[in-house]
């Protein structure tokens, strides 16, 4: 059976909170991949950001529903999603654009387990942790070539 540690990339490329998003941009340009774990200063993965999150800066807003009942503004919509929205697509640094709630896996993973959580969750890149270690990061490339051998 494979696992995660058969196919996963063991050199991981990472950002911290405080990268410029332009440069996380730049990264995954230059390096062909689609997505970086953001670590905080204790090394541990608090999100990533993919490709989708930055080319969320560049879409159009689509702002709440609203309707003024005899001078009170209701909001038909959540405005927190409103505002998580807002806040990426002015976001500077990685920990205003990043994913928070990673999706990740162990090295004893299987490559059935890791397809099925890249399919439901529509996720390209995988953390694998250790514990809190990053040890290594499996995108979807990665499962193609493991399916290729």
């Amino acid at each position: 059976m494979v696992q995660a540690k058969d196919i996963m990339t063991k050199e991981v490329i990472t950002v911290k909170e405080t990268t410029p998003v332009s440069e996380v941009a730049q990264i995954l340009t230059e390096k062909h991949i689609s997505g970086v774990p953001v670590l905080n200063p204790n090394h541990e993965v608090v999100g990533i950001v993919c490709e989708s999150d930055i080319i969320d800066q560049t879409k159009r807003m689509h702002l709440p529903t609203v309707v003024n009942l005899m001078g009170y503004i209701v909001f038909l919509e959540s405005g927190k999603k409103f505002e998580k929205e807002l806040k990426k697509m002015i976001g500077l640094i990685a920990a205003d654009i990043m994913t928070r709630e990673v999706k990740t896996v162990t090295p004893e993973t299987s490559l059935e387990e890791i397809a099925t959580l890249m399919a439901e969750f529509r996720v390209h890149s995988i953390p694998v942790l250790d514990e809190k270690n990053l040890v290594g990061i499996i995108g979807k490339k990665d499962i193609v070539r493991s399916l290729a051998h």
